[in-house]
């Protein structure tokens, strides 16, 4: 079996990521969406709350499967049997850091990195966009899975209420 993973925060997934995950899940037997544990930083969702986003958003999938890890990204691959780490492009920036990212890890293990051009029409959304254009009050359907858009403006709305503003 050909397996996969694609890495993030997905704090919270957008259609970009679901975009990515779904060409990945055209190509491999297996996609694990591996959501990231990131200590030193408060999300704005738990990792348990991002991880049944992603199972929701991606209930169709049945080669798509949900986990996630802390540490080096290449150990959970290799602790996994996982050969190969897919990563979408938004823009020219994305690829530098990409290929550092890319080189480092197949330096330290034999998993490669497959760099995936993002659909024009997401180039543009990333997750803190996301979450900072709803929080100003614009309109963010199209860009965020229907099963995000209202716990997302939920969850920016008490943010709010608990900063008094």
């Amino acid at each position: 079996m050909r397996s996969c993973i694609c890495p993030g925060s997905f704090d919270p997934v957008t259609n970009g990521h679901l975009d990515v995950i779904m060409r990945a899940a055209k190509l491999a037997d297996e996609v694990v969406v591996g959501v990231l544990v990131n200590r030193n930083k408060q999300g704005l969702f738990t990792l348990e709350e991002r991880m049944e986003m992603l199972r929701l958003a991606l209930k169709d999938y049945p080669n798509v499967r949900i986990d996630s890890f802390d540490g080096l990204l290449v150990d959970y691959c290799k602790r996994h049997g996982i050969p190969a780490i897919v990563k979408g492009l938004r823009v020219v920036g994305d690829f530098d850091y990409e290929l550092q990212m890319a080189q480092m890890n197949h330096t330290l293990t034999d998993v490669e990195t497959l760099l995936v051009a993002t659909n024009p029409l997401y180039s543009f959304l990333s997750s803190s966009l996301v979450k900072e254009v709803a929080n100003n009050g614009a309109d963010i359907t199209g860009f965020v899975p229907d099963v995000v858009l209202d716990p997302l403006l939920q969850r920016l709305a008490e943010r709010r209420q608990e900063q008094g503003r």
